[in-house]
């Protein structure tokens, strides 16, 4: 082979070898931002409301992906069946009942200091693994038409009188229900939890799909009380105007019904953004955020220095009953002593 030929050759396969190092090192690069990209996106698990979560993801800002595919009690079941392959970095959940469930687990990663310290220790695991986002109260609405308020009872067991016979209703598929007896469980154990659903069962109360349905019935003399979260009747009597007839009503501190239950967050164990993630569990507890949850929602901000719009009773002065939230975790056993029942 002569010397022209010979250069040529090297002179191609050393234009060939740069081109395929130069795709190698591109190709590598573009994985490489992928990767990156993927790994900055906080991916979060919420059983709360699109409707309500994302004006709330909007005002944050950041890649943030979020997973609606199911109510809080579907998206925790989804972790848990999913462990440590799940793909989500947080779960955001209605109530804590949930988050203790994946605590439990040991799914989720303990929290910085720092974010632990914004919400009061009542309102956060007690390891220290999710945070309150915002706090909501059981109540009793009645109609004030058909019911005196000195004649409410300070307790669940006073509607167990048969005065209240076919005029007390309830959302029994609800999250925030199903919390409230799984509280009722941990006070009073299996047997005391058992007895109250079936004396409350035999006393015909009304059953609805879902607490707005609920807040008309009570309004329009359907029943004459309902149980059910106070949020719930802060926008319905803005709406309705001071005329409409549904009022509220709190039970006496350390009553089952008294319950001041939370949504929360955590950061999942698996994740393999924690900075990120735990970023997006500080943003839900901004004073921004949680003028959110105040004005929009009626919920308690769980943050110092932050009050709302709608004329909400302090939430150090309301009844809560005394419990440990995290320990409302035990959901499936509810669920299955409600169906035993009758109650779903």
């Amino acid at each position: 082979m002569n010397l022209t030929r010979r250069l040529a050759l090297l002179s191609c396969s050393a234009t060939l070898a740069v081109g395929l190092v130069a795709c190698s090192s591109s190709s590598t690069d573009s994985e490489a931002t992928e990767a990156s990209e993927a790994e900055s996106t906080v991916v979060v698990y919420s059983g709360r409301d699109e409707d309500l979560v994302d004006p709330l993801i909007e005002r944050i800002g950041g890649e943030i992906e979020v997973d609606y595919s199911g109510n809080t009690n579907a998206q925790a079941a989804k972790i848990l069946e999913e462990g440590d392959a799940t793909p989500a970095d947080v779960f955001y959940g209605q109530d804590a009942g949930a988050l203790g469930a994946l605590d439990e687990a040991g799914l989720l990663a303990p929290l910085p200091q720092d974010i632990l310290e914004l919400v009061p220790e009542q309102y956060r695991g007690a390891d220290g693994t999710w945070v309150a986002t915002s706090a909501r109260a059981r109540v009793l609405a009645y109609n004030s038409d058909e019911v005196e308020a000195a004649d409410l009872p300070t307790g669940i067991d006073g509607l167990l009188d048969p005065r209240w016979r076919g005029q007390v209703g309830y959302a029994p598929t609800n999250a925030s229900f199903q919390s409230f007896v799984t509280a009722l469980r941990v006070q009073r154990g299996e047997d005391g939890a058992r007895e109250w659903l079936e004396a409350f069962a035999a006393n015909e109360p009304v059953a609805f799909e879902g607490n707005g349905p609920l807040m008309t019935a009570v309004n329009d003399g359907q029943v004459a009380a309902g149980l059910t979260n106070h949020y719930y009747w802060y926008p319905f009597k803005a709406e309705n105007g001071d005329d409409a007839p549904i009022e509220l009503h709190y039970f006496e501190p350390g009553d089952p019904g008294a319950l001041v239950n939370v949504a929360g967050a955590g950061v999942l164990a698996a994740s393999d953004n924690q900075e990120a993630a735990q970023d997006f569990v500080r943003s839900l507890l901004t004073e921004e955020s949680q003028m959110y949850f105040a004005n929009e929602t009626a919920e308690y901000p769980v943050i110092d220095g932050v009050t709302s719009d709608y004329d909400l009773p302090p939430l150090t002065e309301l009844g809560a009953s005394d419990i440990d939230l995290g320990r409302l975790a035990s959901l499936e056993e509810t669920q299955k002593l409600l169906t035993e029942v009758g109650m779903i």
